[in-house]
């Protein structure tokens, strides 16, 4: 593996980790919500990676393969007054654990703050490099 394609992987990783956090911003802004536009509770959506090639050399990076909806039911809770209420009064809410959502953030932030500290050190390997052959 060459130098070079260490930009590719980790910049692949960086933009892996990026959607991962977007995802993640989707499912705290929606922590609280009742209903969507199609009138069911809002589903946490979470990433799948999977690995991907990255050129002759045999390197691999990550790709997002799906974003997938979980399937586990929301909260339900007693509210005969709300407008959105079953008719048995309960209203659902949906199904995002705020605390699971906080330590998937921190865990891709980490994720991407590693992949621009990788960057930055094979940037300062090739400069230290070039310098030598002066």
């Amino acid at each position: 593996m060459s130098m070079f394609s260490i930009f590719g992987v980790s910049g692949s990783a960086i933009s892996a980790q990026s959607q991962r956090l977007n995802t993640v911003a989707s499912n705290l802004a929606n922590v609280d919500a009742v209903a969507g536009p199609d009138g069911k509770a809002y589903k946490a959506r979470q990433v799948i990676f999977q690995s991907a090639p990255m050129g002759p050399e045999g390197s691999a990076g990550v790709r997002v393969s799906a974003i997938q909806e979980n399937d586990a039911p929301g909260k339900r809770v007693l509210d005969p007054q709300h407008p959105l209420a079953d008719p048995q009064g309960y209203v659902t809410h949906s199904n995002v654990n705020a605390v699971e959502e906080m330590v998937n953030m921190i865990s891709a932030s980490r994720s991407y703050q590693n992949n621009v500290e990788v960057m930055n050190t094979a940037k300062s390997l090739l400069l230290k490099t070039l310098q030598m052959g002066q």
